[in-house]
């Protein structure tokens, strides 16, 4: 009885998990505040192993476009 419980909230967990992801509940508020305060553009990756974050990264400017001329005029 108790595995089928642990099964059942582990399920339970993992579709509350896919959940959050397709709905882009990945950050937390704070993290979020910071990318849209320094305009952030770009992929940030997260490596996870056993439940704990093993490696992360970003890669900035990936998808970066040219805002109307200003950037032209800047450089």
């Amino acid at each position: 009885m108790i595995e089928g419980q642990t099964h059942e909230n582990e399920e339970r967990s993992f579709g509350e998990f896919r959940r959050k992801v397709r709905s882009a509940e990945v950050l937390s508020a704070a993290i979020q505040r910071l990318l849209q305060a320094i305009h952030f553009n770009g992929r940030l990756s997260v490596i996870v192993q056993n439940g704990q974050v093993l490696k992360s990264g970003y890669e900035e400017g990936y998808f970066r476009q040219q805002e109307s001329g200003i950037t032209a005029r800047l450089q």
